[in-house]
């Protein structure tokens, strides 16, 4: 299932493109303002994120400017503005598609699948995220550690998957639960601190000579960098 990120500030815009692609199979979250968009694409699960131009804190096309510095999924810019120059602006900066408001629903998951279409035919073969003797392939959620292959479980896997995604980035319990979890953070890090553990737990029966996450105290975890 592919994971998409909607960042419009509009509440009913942004409650309607939510329902209309859920209902079309996909799985998505929303964001309201571009620091938080922004924050969301930081975390490296997403497909595709369809993008608004005017927003709070942070614009769209900052965001977009920001965040293909790390990330190559497919940006749908949706936006009021209509003049030629902005367009071209935008799919210079990276933008992948362009629709103006107000749009055909139909039409926004038609774009939503030619463009996750067209990058997954843009893909390599195969993708392998590696540090030291730990390899994660995206392509067939596959993981081993001093080549031997791990059982984790989805959650575990997605947190692997973003540290693998952003070495030497330090991920609050805040950032890893929202992003796995998909939900809104209230302060019990139970659930975070269990998952690392047991991640942990998996890959040093692996390779126990390596350590591969550490705590950064006060902070968050991130890869070990020794």
């Amino acid at each position: 299932m592919n994971t998409i990120l909607i960042i419009e500030d509009q509440e009913d815009v942004n409650h309607m493109l939510a329902e209309s692609l859920a209902s079309a199979g996909y799985c998505v979250k929303s964001a309201y303002t571009g620091a938080d968009g922004l924050q969301e694409i930081h975390s490296g699960l997403y497909d595709l994120v369809l993008l608004d131009i005017m927003l709070p804190y942070k614009s769209g096309d900052e965001i977009l400017k920001d965040m293909r510095q790390f990330s190559d999924a497919p940006v749908i810019i949706i936006s009021a503005k209509d003049l030629v120059g902005t367009k071209i602006d935008l799919l210079k900066l990276g933008a992948d598609d362009y629709i103006t408001k107000p749009f055909d629903l139909g039409e926004v998951a038609a774009r939503v699948e030619s463009n996750l279409r067209r990058s997954r035919r843009d893909q390599p073969g195969s993708r392998v995220l590696r540090h030291k003797d730990l390899l994660l392939d995206e392509n067939a959620k596959r993981v081993t550690a001093g080549g031997a292959e791990i059982e984790l479980t989805a959650k575990e896997y997605m947190i692997l998957e973003m540290l693998l995604k952003h070495t030497g980035k330090v991920f609050t319990k805040a950032n890893l639960y929202e992003s796995v979890w998909q939900d809104e953070y209230l302060g019990d890090d139970n659930a975070v601190k269990t998952h690392i553990s047991n991640l942990r737990s998996k890959l040093k029966k692996m390779s126990p000579e390596e350590e591969y996450i550490e705590t950064v105290w006060g902070l968050g975890y991130r890869l070990h960098q020794g």
